[in-house]
């Protein structure tokens, strides 16, 4: 039975691949079609037959398709049969006998039964479905409870209804970021350069097309060429970067090192591309196209574990930052792995020392390592409660050694070879956005919110005004808007501002504009009253570089 299961799930996902094959290749019979009909001079197109190639693709899709039907159909059999035996006694050996041999009568041959056709209705009764059983209906209304409060939370529901980003199929995995939410990715990158800075990395720029002789001499070719986007030029094959540290390693080793200047700290906010199956893309949280906080620290071996620990600190800064809790893990060696076991051993005790050291809970996920090193994997919990992997901190032995990085040492080794430690705080900036997302539930804090002021004013003479205060705050760096919607009352304008989660709305009448000022209330109806434009200016700039949490509280 398992290896029907085995078999099933292999004819599936062969299945899912030559479907993909299919589409693409009618789209391609219907461009050169098209090309033939606007070019009606041009000859015959060389290259394969490709309505040929289509028609032999479905053909063997649908032996594929009888296939797998033949197969679920025998483990739903076999389940059928044991559940019988379970719950039935035993029986006399002529008795099953009978009965095996009325069931041959009766029921013709399961082969025989799979239908034909490939779009047969019958097929459908072989889908996967899914259900949750609990004990109790309290508990069931709990859990529905539940579920609608993640679907309200789900970060492509925000993203939609507040006009952050949307995805298109003309680029699968790639989010496309609207203003408002250009806005939040750059106020994150923002806040991470900020620290970056403040903590001793230096901002690089390295390509993001690479020779695939750069990723076979890291390793990466060897074990993740398939999940890169690679393509030849000029007798040469390249790949789109999946990640930063081979470039980082050559930028390293561009000229002559020494101790001097160690640790050497590089910062990276490049973009990155990673050829993720289509069906294991999720909105943010897994995509195509993406930006890292990524940085490599460059070390010598008595300065790991100061800069673990300045790495973790970083993290539990940042995090308290945003507000939100989360779980270090330990990731071991692999199975697949670069090196030599006791450097591995080594590396791995350093980090179980180091996270001891920091104080804070953690779990052990063995084999969940890198090919390279061993890593500490920073996880937050989305709105569903699954875990999501975001920043990390790795230790790397094999990158300075398959580069053949050196430094000169104190005692004058000229053959020194550093230590690597990656590292990514946010990681991925998109699932970092998704994450905070759902866990603000559309409720940004003040610092970080795509609407930060709404001004309104009370009639049709106080709209210059209105206009004038607007584009004060929104020439100091704020997100201000301006309702001059005459076919909604005052309480409906408040009311979509609060809505619309604006973290400040400023009223404006003929009292406010003859005293340059401004009556403030905030999303939550609190209401602060009125205040000078140049006071209500300097509490915002306040409130935004301390990145409280409560701004509309501490207004």
């Amino acid at each position: 039975m398992a290896a029907e299961a085995l078999a099933a799930e292999a004819a599936a996902s062969r299945l899912q691949r030559q479907e993909e094959d299919v589409r693409w290749l009618w789209a391609e019979v219907q461009r050169l079609r098209d090309a033939q009909l606007n070019a009606p001079d041009r000859g015959p197109a060389g290259g394969p037959c490709l309505p040929r190639e289509v028609a032999r693709l479905r053909a063997e899709n649908q032996d594929l398709r009888r296939r797998l039907s033949r197969l679920r159909l025998s483990l739903a059999e076999e389940r059928s049969r044991r559940a019988a035996r379970e719950e039935e006694p035993p029986s006399s050996p002529n008795q099953e006998e009978d009965i095996q041999n009325a069931k041959g009568e009766q029921e013709p041959d399961s082969q025989a039964r799979v239908p034909v056709h490939e779009d047969s209705p019958a097929r459908e009764a072989l889908q996967r479905i899914c259900g949750v059983s609990l004990p109790e209906s309290k508990m069931m209304t709990a859990w529905e409870e539940a579920q609608e409060e993640a679907g309200s939370r789900d970060h492509r529901r925000i993203g939609k209804d507040q006009e952050l980003f949307f995805f298109h199929d003309l680029s699968p995995g790639s989010c496309f970021f609207l203003p408002r939410g250009a806005s939040v990715y750059h106020t994150l990158l923002g806040f991470i350069r900020e620290e970056c800075h403040r903590r001793g990395f230096m901002e690089v720029l390295s390509p993001n097309v690479l020779s695939s002789k750069l990723w076979e001499a890291s390793g990466h070719w060897q074990l993740h060429s398939q999940s890169m986007f690679a393509f030849d030029v000029d007798k040469d094959t390249f790949a789109l970067k999946p990640m930063n540290c081979p470039a980082h390693c050559l930028m390293f080793a561009h000229r002559p090192r020494s101790w001097r200047e160690m640790p050497v700290r590089f910062a990276d906010f490049g973009v990155l591309h990673r050829s993720e199956p289509s069906g294991a893309l999720s909105g943010l949280t897994r995509v195509r196209r993406f930006q890292q906080d990524d940085a490599h620290i460059f070390c010598t071996e008595e300065q790991v574990e100061e800069e673990i620990r300045g790495c973790l600190q970083f993290l539990q800064s940042v995090y308290s930052t945003f507000g939100v809790s989360f779980q270090l893990n330990l990731s071991t060696r692999p199975e697949h792995f670069l090196g030599e076991l006791a450097l591995w051993d080594e590396a791995e005790e350093q980090l179980q020392k180091s996270l001891a050291d920091f104080g804070k809970p953690w779990k052990l996920s063995p084999g969940d390592g890198a090919f390279y090193g061993p890593k500490i994997d920073v996880s937050i919990k989305d709105a569903r409660g699954r875990s999501q992997q975001c920043g990390t901190i790795q230790l790397d032995f094999q990158l300075p050694r398959r580069f053949r990085l050196t430094y000169v040492s104190k005692d004058g080794d000229d053959k020194k070879s550093p230590v690597i430690i990656h590292r990514a705080i946010l990681g991925s900036v998109e699932r970092m956005t998704a994450l905070l997302a759902e866990s603000y539930g559309g409720r940004w804090p003040f610092w970080l919110s795509p609407r930060q002021v709404m001004v309104i004013p009370v009639g049709p003479t106080c709209d210059k005004y209105a206009l004038q205060v607007s584009s004060t705050f929104f020439e100091e760096g704020f997100m201000a808007d301006v309702d001059l919607d005459h076919s909604c009352t005052l309480d409906k304008k408040i009311q979509n501002a609060q809505l619309a989660q604006y973290n400040f709305i400023f009223v404006v009448g003929e009292k406010e504009k003859a005293n340059s000022a401004v009556n403030v209330r905030t999303r939550d109806n609190r209401v602060h009253g009125e205040m000078s434009v140049a006071s209500a200016m300097d509490k915002l700039k306040n409130l935004k570089k301390s990145r409280t949490l409560n701004a509309e509280e501490e207004f």
